[in-house]
């Protein structure tokens, strides 16, 4: 028996669920190894280790339920859903924590709704969100990029540091994330954010160290890396254009607007597009077609929403980022969205019940 993701009634584009699950991993790349170049081995052992959280999660789950378990195992949604999660954690978070997310997001935010095709909300999202509520310490606890770190953070001192909390030399997380002058680095969004609370301006932010040379050191190429991901993606009509498009337009719209009326408290318009999660939730997470819209004005719309949702959490809200909060409220509002934005029937007027 196979799967197959497409879009009814009449787009007949079938794709089988592994392939495409493999094709969205192997998008993720540029994105992954750019994250890899500049913030070292940290999200590539978060990876693997909410990898394998994910097979014996659905292992357990599905030789419980008595469901077909070499299928269902190895159709690639568990370790998509795994992959994406892995990339969303801080580097040096302690291991437990993917271990934690990922159990999340299998047995409770999948397995437990039917498993692929019934969970009404994004696996990987409730995972990390679950996370950052619960375990807020540690979800916050940023790496700056290698080139502003101190410490030699290689694959050997990387894995100790995940598994133990210090490098072999003895040097904490929090002090691996201190800079020569003193200053405990956090990420170009979360600096912004706090910095305005205080009274700076944009222009007296920006003089951080962590913002580099153009939006933000080390992520704008992280978010260059998923958009040629997302790219690819969608020249494989693989995901629907519709959701990463409109997304993008309307934090566009969103960032421009307040840039223009206020833009000593107000971030460019590319520094939101290339700080934070915001590539890989508009190409990889919003995109989702099980806990997406499924009608292209419903993905329009939904895009829209989800832009603006980012946008309100990031200037108003109390987190720095807010991808997360913005995919699951969206995942809401799906059915209610696609329930007023279905195409006409086929062979009914319009208005026609």
């Amino acid at each position: 028996m196979a799967f197959w993701i497409a879009s009814s009634p009449h787009n007949h584009n079938h794709t089988k669920t592994p392939n495409l699950m493999r094709l969205v991993m192997y998008a993720t790349l540029p994105g992954v190894l750019a994250q890899w170049y500049f913030f070292g081995w940290g999200n590539l052992i978060h990876i693997g280790l909410a990898m394998t959280t994910a097979l014996l999660c659905e292992y357990t789950v599905l030789s419980l339920r008595k469901k077909p378990i070499t299928h269902e195992l190895l159709d690639g949604s568990g370790l998509l859903t795994a992959l994406l999660l892995g990339i969303c954690l801080p580097a040096l978070a302690p291991w437990w924590i993917s271990v934690i997310g990922t159990m999340f997001a299998i047995v409770i935010a999948k397995q437990l709704y039917g498993g692929l095709g019934h969970n009404p909300f994004n696996p990987a999202m409730v995972g990390y969100v679950m996370l950052l509520v619960s375990f807020p310490l540690q979800m916050t606890q940023w790496q700056p990029p290698l080139s502003l770190v101190t410490v030699d953070l290689n694959f050997i001192n990387t894995l100790t540091t995940i598994f133990t909390g210090f490098t072999i030399d003895g040097y904490s997380v929090e002090q691996v994330r201190t800079t020569i002058d003193g200053i405990t680095m956090a990420t170009p969004l979360d600096t912004l954010k706090t910095n305005i609370s205080l009274g700076l301006t944009v222009l007296e932010s920006i003089s951080n160290p962590v913002f580099g040379n153009n939006f933000s050191l080390g992520w704008e190429w992280v978010n260059a890396g998923f958009l040629l991901g997302g790219l690819f993606l969608i020249s494989k009509k693989a995901i629907a254009w519709q959701t990463p498009v409109s997304f993008l337009l309307s934090l566009f719209i969103c960032s421009l607007i307040g840039f223009s009326l206020s833009p000593d408290s107000s971030a460019s318009t590319m520094f939101h597009w290339f700080s934070g999660a915001t590539m890989l939730g508009a190409f990889f997470i919003l995109t989702d077609p099980v806990s997406g819209a499924t009608s292209n004005r419903g993905r329009f719309i939904v895009g829209l929403l989800a832009g603006l949702l980012v946008y309100l959490i990031r200037t108003t809200g109390g987190y720095p980022d807010g991808v997360a909060f913005a995919v699951l409220l969206c995942n809401m509002s799906a059915p209610l969205i696609d329930q007023y934005t279905r195409p006409r029937t086929y062979g009914h007027l319009k208005g026609d019940k």
